[in-house]
């Protein structure tokens, strides 16, 4: 689960930050960048702040600089957590925001892709958001996935997942050590059709 670290610097939200813009897709409001006309897409799935935060705007600007099509819904409906509310402190807020509803809420994202004529997306996923990304790479949703501070991913999710991936962890993480992505190392060599790259 995240933690403090997680907590300590949270994002100014605005929701007019990027180039792209903020249309329904997938039943969900989603910052879209990059041309409507490519067939590749990238899907990045938020930390705890949500879709509105600048800095993954920005990443997704860059990403669809490269001619990719980008979409960051708002699996948090409008509720990203916010640090200054004392009622709804980390651990309640969590509860309300299931990873496994994100999973179920990404799939309906990765079929609008679909019907939109993409033929390959790749997927990211920020701590909360790794986990739903690695639940897409255990089925043939993706074609490969990136996990952020995988906060939330455990030993067992990385056996189950068949898409090639790449896991960007911190030097210093109390919540994702460095032991548990050597975890995730061993398993991914044993798994010739995964790759796995650790920083």
């Amino acid at each position: 689960m995240s933690g403090p670290q997680c907590c300590e610097n949270p994002p100014m939200l605005s929701s007019s930050s990027g180039n792209g813009c903020v249309l329904e897709f997938g039943g969900f409001n989603t910052y879209v960048s990059g041309p409507s006309s490519s067939k590749l897409a990238i899907f990045l799935a938020s930390d705890i702040y949500g879709y509105e935060a600048p800095n993954l705007r920005k990443l997704a600007d860059k990403v669809a600089a490269a001619g990719y099509y980008v979409v960051v819904p708002d699996f948090l409906y409008g509720d990203p957590y916010n640090p200054e509310n004392t009622e709804k402190p980390l651990s309640v807020w969590m509860q309300s925001h299931d990873k496994d509803k994100g999973f179920e809420d990404a799939k309906q994202v990765i079929a609008a892709l679909k019907d939109k004529g993409i033929s390959a997306i790749g997927a990211a996923g920020f701590c909360w958001g790794a986990k739903v990304v690695t639940d897409l790479a255990k089925s043939e949703n993706i074609q490969a996935v990136v996990l952020l501070h995988p906060s939330l991913v455990k030993v067992d999710d990385i056996k189950e997942v068949k898409a090639p991936i790449a896991i960007l962890a911190a030097e210093i993480d109390k919540i994702c050590p460095p032991e548990r992505i050597k975890q995730y190392e061993e398993i991914l060599l044993s798994k010739p059709e995964v790759h796995e790259h650790q920083s």
